[in-house]
């Protein structure tokens, strides 16, 4: 064989491999972008139901509670505040408040609800975005970070993040007609192909 049919023959290998490895490259490319698909949607969720349970359980006061008949009246604004564009590239914040229960409670961190994490008898739970402030000096940034927030055993708020990616987070009361109903808007990225919207309405429970 002469060096020009080794050329040809190069040159009709490289003819029929190039499809080949352009469909591996575009392939993995699309599973590596479904996998991140999947992590955000995990993630989401998860943050989405912290923040539906703290909701729900918003204005909560324990029938045992010797401060509870004398809160029946207060206002149930006191009990969960929203702050429209407060945070990061303008997204809202959430702060509910609530009694303990008998029972086993948790904060959004997994911690055990008890007497020393409360201030003024409530216990309190806050979401977030801010910054992140883990990223890189000079690095792109995909989104903020979405923080919970929660109080210690001293009763002081301590700001734990959840997740990154956050590209915007909003909060918004539905009419009368439907109780006191809150719809939670959830916008994730990763900073480059992947956006995705999330959308959940919760009840609060507690709510007069």
């Amino acid at each position: 064989m002469n060096l020009l049919e080794c050329l040809v023959g190069l040159a009709l290998s490289l003819v029929l491999i190039a499809p080949l490895i352009k469909n591996s490259g575009e392939f993995i490319a699309k599973q590596i972008q479904y996998e991140k698909s999947q992590s955000l949607t995990a993630e989401a969720d998860r943050a989405l139901e912290l923040i539906g349970r703290a909701i729900r359980m918003a204005g909560y006061q324990n029938a045992h509670s010797a401060i509870s008949s004398a809160r029946k009246n207060t206002s149930s604004i006191n009990y969960l505040q929203i702050q429209k564009n407060s945070g990061y590239r303008g997204s809202d914040s959430l702060m509910v408040k609530r009694e303990i229960s008998q029972g086993l409670d948790f904060d959004c961190i997994g911690n055990a609800l008890s007497k020393e994490r409360t201030k003024n008898n409530l216990a309190q739970q806050g979401f977030l975005v801010d910054r992140q402030a883990s990223a890189p000096k000079g690095a792109k940034v995909n989104g903020g970070s979405l923080v919970c927030q929660s109080l210690d055993r001293q009763g002081r708020i301590q700001n734990t993040t959840l997740m990154n990616g956050i590209h915007h987070l909003s909060f918004e009361a539905l009419p009368v007609s439907a109780g006191k109903a809150f719809k939670v808007r959830l916008e994730l990225t990763d900073g480059a192909s992947i956006h995705q919207k999330f959308e959940r309405t919760f009840t609060a429970r507690n709510l007069l």
